[in-house]
């Protein structure tokens, strides 16, 4: 299951890079992202106030805060970083390659920030991933083109409001139910973007079916696809795991590019899919091994508490 729900996760979320590109051609960053949230904020806040009124029981306004500047984060200061880049001339895999840079960042705040501690085996997988990215996209660096150099900025900038918002959720004091932080993220995110295009002027849609095919393509792919995965993922195995998985977005969204847009896809990118899926490999081996090292310590304090199932006075629990 989590074999399928990481490949899901890879393929889902490298599809948000193609369709910022789909909706490049025919409208504004702000008018896409505007038409992507809008309507689905609508959705989803019907959705929950019929079927899942229980989820919101016990939350209070600090928590729904929270989970406001989550989204804020993750999804609007994210998202249009990534959107103004490819507008820019950033190609898609150079985009995601910068985006692959997360699990470097993320790696080395997880532990003082949250206590979970990346080992060395798994550092060695987080620069073989660094590793493989950089090799994929090393052929479009070369290239050069009209794209002004700062615009390759802009993806970091992005990159690290997802980490920020990463860590944010991932210290707060209570979980939060799914339905919840999603229907919280994308209204913020309908407010921001929509505040945006009107004050741009941007905010009437084009009538052209391909800004409505790229809107559809994003909101069941990207949104539903990639977003959700991305926080189920997380809380199923921790930052280290689903940040490792960010590695493979580069050389798939590279695939992407070259079937649907034909950008360059060669011996590089094979060999960048290549160290990438190493990568991985390396992580979850790293991950196992200190997993299976705690099962005997976790034991022996049980049998020494005898078997009361208590938890140590100053231990963290888990989420």
């Amino acid at each position: 299951m989590n074999v399928l729900l990481s490949t899901a996760f890879v393929l889902t979320w490298s599809s948000g890079f193609i369709g910022a590109k789909l909706g490049a051609g025919s409208a504004s960053a702000v008018t896409v992202l505007m038409w992507r949230f809008l309507p689905l904020a609508v959705v989803l806040g019907l959705l929950v106030l019929v079927f899942a009124r229980a989820s919101w029981r016990g939350l209070t306004a600090r928590d729904v805060g929270r989970q406001a500047v989550v989204g804020a984060l993750s999804q609007s200061g994210y998202l249009l970083t990534v959107y103004l880049a490819i507008q820019l001339g950033v190609s898609s895999g150079t985009t995601a390659l910068i985006d692959g840079t997360q699990p470097l960042v993320a790696g080395a705040l997880a532990g003082p920030l949250l206590g979970q501690y990346v080992s060395r085996t798994q550092w060695t997988g987080l620069g073989l991933g660094v590793t493989g990215v950089v090799i994929v996209t090393a052929a479009d660096f070369s290239q050069g083109g009209a794209t002004p150099a700062w615009a390759y900025l802009v993806p970091f900038l992005g990159m690290l409001s997802l980490v920020a918002a990463t860590f944010l959720d991932r210290r707060a004091p209570r979980p939060v139910a799914p339905s919840v932080s999603m229907t919280v993220h994308c209204v913020t995110s309908a407010v921001v973007f929509t505040g945006l295009a009107l004050a741009a002027g941007a905010a009437t849609p084009p009538a052209e079916a391909s800004f409505w095919a790229a809107i559809g393509w994003l909101v069941a792919l990207s949104t539903f696809g990639g977003y959700g995965l991305y926080w189920l993922i997380l809380r199923r195995s921790g930052v280290t795991q689903v940040n490792t998985l960010m590695f493979l977005m580069a050389p798939v969204t590279a695939l992407w590019g070259a079937l649907m847009f034909g950008e360059p896809f060669g011996p590089q990118t094979v060999l960048g899919l290549a160290v990438g899926l190493a990568a991985v490999v390396v992580v979850r081996r790293g991950a196992g091994r200190r997993e299976s090292g705690r099962r005997p310590a976790a034991a022996s304090a049980a049998r020494v508490s005898g078997g009361s199932g208590r938890t140590a006075p100053g231990a963290r629990t888990g989420r």
